[in-house]
């Protein structure tokens, strides 16, 4: 609400000022550009008012800064997706926020979430491509995430459920439409792609694919099931975490390391891909063993699928907000990348909200 009623005075006396115009800027640079970014950052609290017309060592940091709290690449160069950032206007930061306190009064009502008492949980931010262990409200672990690309079958849900365990050396039983409408097309051209996966009848017996003209089916009447054994190539990398629910998404490792080099992370299926899915791992081990490196490693080390169970079930909350606390009474801000902000603040207009009003 207090970011709310800042953002409304900030929108009354005009905005953050003049925009950064397009370009590239970095340590060094100096010019009437650099100005106007000088100034922006200013309005916008993240530099102590300056005559400077360089970027300097101050600005470097106040750059780096705004980068953290807007879940960009903390480089310090102020490249193209910094500047859509910066440039953002207050009343689009508005409807962020907005769409986050209705977002939070749905949250309320529901009892996994009003559950006080937990001491730990697990939650992950769609739109910060973040997944994190709280402990008694603190950031224990944090690592970067991939997930569901933004296309209608793809895009990761929003919901909450209660992780029960973990397998490590996991086998990937390949999804029903991953396997009709991805590998079969693929294997009707050529039946020797994608070799690392096993057919099997849906009661596990293995088929030689040398027996089967792929061309004979189609996505209704393919009979076949499809599934990767444990390996460091698998899809699901060499260990998953699970929380059984119906839309069958959970967390894991992948072979795919340099998505996360990435600054928006919009790839898998659905599922959330960990950066550090060992370090995780050792995290929610240490609760209940003590040596969780040692015992997570000897079980890897065997290659053999294991489960290992949570002697306490963690609740994992999988969520959507664009408009987060950054700390030190600052807001930070992410892009709406399913455009779900949108069709919410656009169901709130059309119900009566509005945004520009303030009233105290």
């Amino acid at each position: 609400l207090g970011a709310r009623q800042n953002l409304l005075k900030i929108q009354e006396k005009g905005g953050w000022g003049p925009l950064v115009p397009v370009g590239e800027y970095r340590l060094g640079d100096s010019g009437l550009n650099v100005i106007r970014l000088r100034d922006r950052l200013i309005s916008k609290n993240y530099l102590a008012r300056s005559m400077s017309i360089n970027f300097d060592e101050k600005m470097l940091r106040a750059v780096i800064k705004f980068q953290k709290d807007h879940g960009l690449a903390a480089d310090g160069v102020v490249g193209k997706s910094t500047i859509t950032e910066i440039n953002q206007s207050a009343v689009e930061r508005l409807k962020a926020v907005v769409v986050a306190m209705e977002r939070e009064r749905w949250q309320n009502q529901s009892s996994i979430n009003s559950n006080q008492r937990v001491q730990r949980k697990i939650l992950v931010n769609l739109t910060d491509f973040t997944a994190k262990i709280i402990d008694n409200g603190v950031v224990t672990f944090e690592t970067k995430s991939v997930v569901g690309a933004n296309e209608e079958d793809r895009r990761s849900p929003e919901f909450s459920d209660f992780m029960d365990y973990m397998v490590i050396n996991p086998t990937w039983y390949v999804p029903r439409s991953i396997t009709v409408n991805e590998y079969l097309p693929e294997l009707q051209m050529d039946p020797t792609l994608h070799s690392e996966l096993t057919l099997t009848t849906a009661d596990g017996i293995t088929i030689s694919r040398e027996e089967i003209d792929f061309n004979l089916f189609d996505e209704d009447t393919f009979p076949f099931e499809m599934k990767q054994n444990p390996s460091s190539s698998n899809a699901l990398g060499l260990v998953k975490f699970m929380f059984p629910n119906r839309h069958n998404i959970y967390l894991h490792d992948t072979p795919h390391k340099k998505l996360f080099l990435e600054e928006q992370r919009t790839f898998s299926h659905g599922c959330i891909r960990l950066h550090k899915p060992f370090e995780f791992a050792y995290n929610l081990l240490a609760l209940q063993l003590d040596d969780p490196i040692s015992k997570f490693q000897s079980i890897l080390q065997t290659g053999e699928e294991t489960m290992v169970l949570l002697d306490q079930s963690i609740p994992v909350h999988i969520f959507y907000r664009t408009a987060v606390s950054a700390g030190e009474g600052r807001m930070g801000y992410r892009r709406d990348i399913y455009g779900r902000d949108l069709l919410i603040f656009t169901a709130l207009r059309e119900a009566g909200v509005v945004i520009h009003q303030n009233q105290g």
